[in-house]
């Protein structure tokens, strides 16, 4: 690197709605790092004053655990985006949209063989930084991640540790996440994504049909179609279909599991007992068929929902369009998006839970044919405190220490999902330790339908039998166990 390392880790953006917040968490853990040393802290952004002030919001008048460097930067000055990842053995990127800022950043941490993490949810965006830079970052040796907050981290380690419970010769066959939040508090940065996000369509499309089509996992068995709203009884909730990265990011791990079944070079290639631990890990992702869905209680409250829907598809497609939704967010959102962050007292008392219900089979050691139906049900729970100002910052910064404190045991470089660049870790006991709950709600066999005779009038009569205690019924109606 040209300029000499100034600090360990870098958070751009940090005088923003989310990035004040990913401050804050940073400071719980800059006391100290696995060389006993404080952490090197950056704090980067337009402007210094506001830096300043989002770093004093950030340590709540307690003193700095160590000095923090405060650096002016610019996604509009190259050059500014070049000299602060220099300074940087990691930068962290909470500037959005990331479509409009992102790939400056991105670029300059690529070119300077430095590592990136940022909280991205935009498809397109993720799709193009990865067509574009992938063979460079695994050159430079820079770990490129994206969608390290709420979106993917909790889809994707959701869906990782339920297809754990499946122990061999047990094999999931698919997923399903249902997300449930108690309130919502969004701003308009979020907002500007999420309108991009529609508005890209045509690009995202156009992008993947010109690159190869990545491997598909093969799913054994018969797998039961959702329809696009229906109740889902383990939460309790009525569901429709998400439209978000999660389901993206899951299939890319998938995809680079398949594409390396022996998992992704690290520095420790030579240490048996790591190897050891590191492929265990690495087949504990299981693909399955995952599937995302927002829940409510009440099936009005879906209304609301595709009313959203409707004016973003009829809106963002077009410049006029998007002009009217950037301009009056709280009217066109129906005040779901504000121009003012949420409050304190807001974001301390709402909360997340994200439940995933998936189907497999006990024993895959069994022929499984394409009419096979799974035998197994596992629901598991993921639950934490407000998605974006709380879990985001939690998931975001146990994503940086662990390139900070354990880079010789990832990936050596290049873009990845964080499915494939922190499966191998022990990200998910992290993020139980600092505020998400990850547990296993019930693991039952699925109840079997059988036709039984019925007083010779045919078969009609329809008969549970639970998979435990199954019997094979002959035809003249007596058991044979």
């Amino acid at each position: 690197m040209a300029d000499e390392v100034m600090v360990d880790v870098m958070i751009f953006g940090a005088s923003g709605y989310t990035g004040k917040y990913v401050v804050r968490e940073l400071m719980k853990f800059a006391h100290s790092s696995a060389s006993g040393r404080p952490r090197r802290v950056g704090i980067a952004g337009r402007n210094k004053a506001k830096l300043s002030a989002s770093l004093q919001w950030a340590l709540e008048g307690k003193p700095e655990p160590a000095p923090v460097s405060i650096i002016e930067a610019n996604v509009n000055d190259p050059s500014s985006i070049a000299a602060m990842c220099r300074k940087a053995r990691l930068v962290v990127n909470c500037v959005g949209p990331y479509s409009k800022y992102g790939e400056p950043v991105v670029a300059a941490c690529v070119d300077a063989g430095v590592d990136y993490l940022d909280i991205t949810g935009e498809p397109e965006f993720i799709e193009r930084i990865e067509h574009k830079y992938d063979e460079e970052a695994r050159k430079k040796c820079s770990l490129v991640v994206n969608a390290c907050g709420y979106d993917s981290i909790p889809a994707e380690f959701g869906a990782i540790f339920t297809a754990r419970q499946f122990q061999p010769p047990a094999l999931p066959q698919t997923c399903d996440s249902y997300l449930v939040v108690s309130s919502m508090h969004l701003n308009v940065g979020t907002w500007e994504s999420l309108v991009l996000i529609i508005a890209q369509e045509k690009e995202l499309q156009a992008l993947r049909k010109s690159r190869p089509r990545r491997p598909r996992p093969e799913i054994p068995g018969a797998v039961d179609k959702k329809s696009l709203v229906h109740y889902e009884e383990n939460s309790g909730i009525w569901a429709v279909r998400l439209a978000s990265a999660d389901e993206m990011m899951v299939r890319k791990t998938y995809a680079t599991k398949i594409q390396n079944p022996e998992g992704l070079p690290t520095s420790e290639e030579e240490n048996p007992e790591f190897l050891s631990t590191k492929r265990e890990k690495w087949d504990q992702i299981k693909p399955v068929q995952f599937g995302v869905y927002f829940g409510t209680k009440y099936f009005v409250g879906l209304i609301t929902y595709f009313l959203f829907g409707i004016i973003l598809s009829i809106l963002a497609p077009f410049k006029l369009g998007r002009a009217l939704l950037f301009k009056y967010p709280e009217i066109f959102s129906f005040g779901l998006f504000k121009k003012q962050g949420p409050s304190e007292e807001q974001v301390r008392n709402a909360y997340f839970q994200q439940w995933f219900v998936c189907k497999g089979f006990s024993d895959a050691s069994k022929p499984i044919s394409k009419t096979t139906k799974p035998d197994m049900k596992i629901v598991t729970r993921i639950s934490g405190p407000e998605v974006g100002y709380l879990t985001t910052p939690i998931c975001l910064i146990q994503c940086a220490l662990m390139v900070l404190d354990e880079r010789s045991k990832l990936p050596k470089g290049g873009v990845l999902t964080p499915g494939a660049a922190f499966a191998t870790t022990d990200l998910i006991e992290r993020l139980s330790q600092n505020g998400l709950k990850f547990d296993v709600i019930s693991t039952t066999r699925i109840q079997m339908f059988l036709l039984l005779p019925n007083q010779g009038q045919g078969y009609e009569t329809i008969r549970a039998v639970p998979r435990t205690r199954l019997f094979l019924i002959r035809l003249d109606g007596s058991p044979q166990i």
